[in-house]
């Protein structure tokens, strides 16, 4: 799955197009590598965002196409 749908699916970023400009911007990076919008992401991968005072670190536990609200918080960890 890309990077930008998965930040989009599990909400970690509202919308695809954030998250696009989020990875462009070298915002976001996935095991301590820049992420481009199209970078495929995997299980057990480390993402962090940058946006904000604080950067954010999420383990990905599992890979949906789409999720409810309720099922989000189950695809990854907050380290």
């Amino acid at each position: 799955m890309r990077i930008d749908k998965y930040l989009k699916v599990t909400r970690l970023i509202k919308r695809r197009t954030i998250a696009q400009k989020a990875c462009e911007g070298g915002k976001v990076q996935i095991n301590d590598k820049n992420a481009k919008p199209g970078t495929a992401v995997k299980v057990g991968d480390v993402i962090t965002i940058s946006i904000g005072q604080t950067p954010l670190k999420a383990e990905v536990l599992s890979l949906k196409e789409s999720a409810k609200i309720a099922e989000c918080e189950s695809m990854y960890k907050i380290l």
